[in-house]
């Protein structure tokens, strides 16, 4: 306990000192700014400790709040589709599923689509990417890159290069390095900058594998959480929809357990390895095994984070060291959120809160006022068109995108969308292929729950259901109030702004008559 309040008091220090950029290297100056991208997976705002929440007071994150302390935080920031690929898919062409054609986890982008790194290069711009890719086919676009086989492993991973690539659905490639996946990538990315054309500008795609599940961590954080108890969402217990009045049964953290204990009997049984089996919840009551489920999780979950902010840490300060700070943009973002025990979930796929919000942190000292934050909405199909403004390149043909450069300065464009659009398209029964709108205050879902033609989604479709949600008056979103008397004005004009978004984006699923069905059937 000591340690780790050690780790909160000088998280404090470094959010609320000056923000004041490490001596180093004269400052080398140019007119278009480099960029240090970093990506990681599943690393969900609960979880960052500037978003505020439970865990806040526990996060080791000194080096995510020294980033927040010198540029900007999004408090708005979404995915358009909840789940690792699509989502990556979204970032690298600005453009949704419909159109950049990756829809679910099996599905594989297309190299020869336009994508942010091919217009950083042909502007001019460096381009390397290592760590997790996970789009299956080759990556286009990067002048290096070294990527890890499908989602990679924690511990000795196996990296890809353009020499005898295989695409991941195709084989399993690659050469194995000794250590933490975590640690590789930020050594890598290190290596290659250091190690550039010192009169170009770059683009480095940093992308980690953590916080994925299995959630695994070095050695050196092991002991970090000992003795430390947790604090619980306020709806961990939920283990039905009858106080919340939701639609699908989610995946409870029941299922984590499942999956523990088939891993602690046979650990060759199951595609990744845990840390710390075995695990068992046999013999106990459903409140105490959840409690003993959540416990581990977070501990373990964490420990994984805190690997995360140490490389961020160690890439601040290389930029530092070699002069690169000031005329560096740092972006740190996860692909998706994820939930940590609310509503007595894990994983994420859903447009509740959790999984549905991106958290984002930007530095650039150069424009972006330190210690800001911007709560417009904003999603993961603006950033390449973002990227390319600052640049100098044009966004990627196929980007759907708006650049939010002028918002970071805060100057919001007056005609700034007021709502997002969201669709889930792998339908399980669990968690049903949805679509759905959010604004600043209301959302509104409908869960069409038929698999359509997603790849890896259940045959049988689910009878169709709404949620509506004020997140105003219920933050945690634990009372469906579609049906209520109270909102059906404002239900309604969801519903025809809904509409209009999927008209203006063009997924309107015209060509598909099961889905014209379902409207006519379950949409007024």
């Amino acid at each position: 306990m000591k340690i780790l309040n050690q780790l909160i008091i000088g998280a404090g220090l470094l959010a609320t000192a000056s923000p004041v950029l490490a001596t180093g290297k004269t400052e080398t100056t140019g007119e278009r700014p480099n960029i240090l991208f970093i990506l990681s997976d599943d690393h969900s705002s609960q979880a960052w400790g500037i978003y505020g929440g439970i865990l806040r007071d526990y996060v080791k994150n000194e080096n995510i709040r020294r980033l927040a302390a010198e540029g900007c935080v999004l408090d708005n920031c979404f995915c358009t589709n909840s789940i690792s690929v699509p989502s990556r898919a979204a970032i690298m062409t600005g453009a949704y599923s419909h159109h950049n054609g990756v829809y679910t986890l099996e599905d594989r982008l297309d190299p020869a689509l336009d994508n942010i790194a091919k217009r950083m290069q042909e502007g001019g711009y460096q381009t390397a990417l290592f760590g997790k890719w996970h789009l299956k086919t080759q990556p286009s676009g990067f002048d290096t890159f070294s990527v890890f086989h499908d989602q990679g492993e924690y511990w000795d991973p196996l990296f890809k290069t353009a020499e005898g690539w295989i695409d991941d659905d195709k084989g399993k490639s690659g050469k194995m390095e000794k250590g933490f996946s975590t640690d590789l990538v930020t050594d890598k990315t290190i290596q290659w900058i250091r190690s550039r054309d010192k009169n170009l500008p770059f683009m480095m795609c940093c992308h980690f594998k953590a916080t994925h599940e299995p959630w695994d961590f070095p050695e050196r954080l092991k002991h970090l959480y000992d003795g430390v108890t947790f604090p619980e969402p306020v709806n961990m217990m939920e283990f039905g929809p009858e106080e919340s009045g939701r639609t699908f049964p989610g995946q409870p953290l029941e299922d984590m357990a499942r999956r523990w204990g088939i891993a602690s009997k046979d650990p060759d049984s199951w595609w990744c390895k845990y840390p710390e089996l075995p695990f068992s919840i046999e013999g106990m009551n459903k409140e105490d095994a959840r409690r003993k489920i959540y416990q581990k999780l977070i501990r373990d979950y964490l420990r994984c984070g805190a690997a995360i902010d140490d490389n961020i840490g160690r890439l601040l300060r290389f930029l530092d060291e070699e002069g690169l700070s000031k005329n560096t943009i740092v972006v740190y973002v996860s692909d998706q959120g994820y939930f940590l025990g609310e509503h007595g979930f894990f994983d994420k796929r859903m447009m509740f809160e959790e999984p549905l919000r991106m958290p984002f942190v930007i530095r650039y000292p150069k424009e972006i006022p330190a210690g800001t934050r911007n709560s417009d909405i904003i999603l993961n199909t603006d950033f390449a068109a973002t990227l390319a403004d600052y640049a100098g390149v044009n966004a990627p043909a196929c980007s759907e995108g708006r650049s939010f450069r002028d918002n970071l300065k805060g100057e919001t464009p007056r005609d700034w969308r007021q709502s997002m659009y969201y669709r889930y398209w792998t339908h399980h029964k669990i968690r049903p292929a949805h679509m759905g709108i959010r604004g600043h205050r209301y959302k509104l879902m409908f869960l069409y729950g038929d698999p359509l033609n997603a790849t890896g989604s259940d045959k049988a479709p689910v009878t169709p259901s709404w949620e509506f949600y004020d997140l105003l008056a219920d933050p945690h979103e634990n009372h469906n109030l579609y049906g209520s008397p109270t909102y059906a004005g404002e239900i309604e004009k969801m519903k025809r702004e809904l509409l209009k978004l999927r008209r203006e984006i063009g997924d309107t699923d015209a060509a598909n008559p099961r889905m014209q069905d379902i409207m006519d059937a379950y949409y007024w």
